[in-house]
């Protein structure tokens, strides 16, 4: 009896799959249309306060509290608490200022006294300026960190030659609402796939800078340390060195207070190396994931903690 019970249920949420998704797929389009249309400030700020409100009683916000213990395991409670809230307005404010990523980022690399919502560091522009002159390509990674989709606007903007990759989402009419907005200025997009590696090694032949988030979970990736524990790590920037040698940068954008952003590229991090001189992908991967680790501790409360981090 049971388990015709659980086939029936099955059936019946197979059969309302598509229903569910195309009314998913209708709501995120007509929230992203209708967002456009209001103050991006305001927007952001409520909501902010409406993921705070809402995400405190899903799964989700265990899930962020038991990876916030495990990663700071002397913090207390209310330490953890503050975090995990600045978590979800953090994830908020992402959500709106999606939909207005054409006009958001305004530094002007020509007038920098000009004000701006972005803080651009001298030696960031520096190694910035380095990157876009020198013919040469480079591999960029970023994390899950302030608001990630941004370096790909700044990168655009400053004449970066960029292939970023990205992941599509499941329910393909927001997909298709969502790839017309990244791609009004966010250079070349390679959705993840089979493909994505002959694309992205041909992005580097063709001497253009391959960027992408290094901070998700992979069951088949490489094994590294973040946090103190042991997890896997998404391999495809140090596979994509042994086809073509190039710098590896990281950038990442830092929220400010007052709708304000900082954008920060790394020092280059050096590939490691076997005894033979070819590079180490697992070695290689864990000098990533540590560059990432480090800039989570400094803003934990804006960076991603509500998936699953270590199995």
């Amino acid at each position: 009896m049971n388990r015709r019970l659980l086939r029936t249920k099955a059936r019946v949420r197979d059969a309302a799959k598509p229903m569910t998704e195309a009314a998913l797929g209708a709501l995120t389009v007509a929230l992203l249309r209708t967002t456009r249309y209001f103050d991006p400030v305001k927007t952001a700020d409520l909501f902010g306060r409406v993921t705070r409100f809402i995400g405190r009683r899903l799964r989700e916000d265990r899930i962020g509290r038991e990876n916030l213990k495990a990663a700071f395991p002397e913090k207390s409670p209310e330490e953890i608490e503050t975090i995990l809230a600045g978590v979800w307005d953090n994830l908020g404010r992402i959500g709106a200022e999606f939909a207005h990523l054409d006009h958001i980022w305004d530094y002007d690399a020509d007038h920098p006294e000009k004000e701006s919502r972005i803080e651009f560091g001298a030696r960031t522009k520096q190694l910035f300026d380095q990157l876009r002159d020198d013919g040469n390509p480079a591999l960029i990674f970023t994390s899950h960190l302030g608001s990630w989709e941004l370096p790909a606007l700044g990168a655009v903007a400053h004449g970066l030659d960029c292939a970023i990759l990205y992941r599509r989402p499941n329910i393909e009419s927001a997909d298709r609402a969502i790839e017309r907005i990244r791609a009004v200025n966010m250079g070349t997009l390679i959705p993840a796939g089979r493909e994505a590696p002959l694309k992205l090694a041909e992005a580097l032949k063709n001497n253009q800078h391959v960027a992408m988030l290094v901070d998700q979970y992979l069951t088949n990736g490489v094994e590294v340390t973040f946090f103190g524990r042991k997890t896997k790590a998404n391999p495809m920037l140090a596979r994509l060195l042994r086809q073509v040698e190039c710098p590896i940068h990281g950038v990442r954008i830092i929220r400010l207070p007052g709708y304000r952003f900082r954008a920060e590229l790394s020092e280059e991090v050096k590939p490691v190396r076997d005894a033979s001189g070819q590079i180490d992908i697992a070695g290689t991967m864990q000098a990533v994931t540590s560059v990432v680790e480090g800039w989570i501790r400094e803003y934990p409360d804006q960076w991603l903690w509500l998936h699953r981090r270590w199995r």
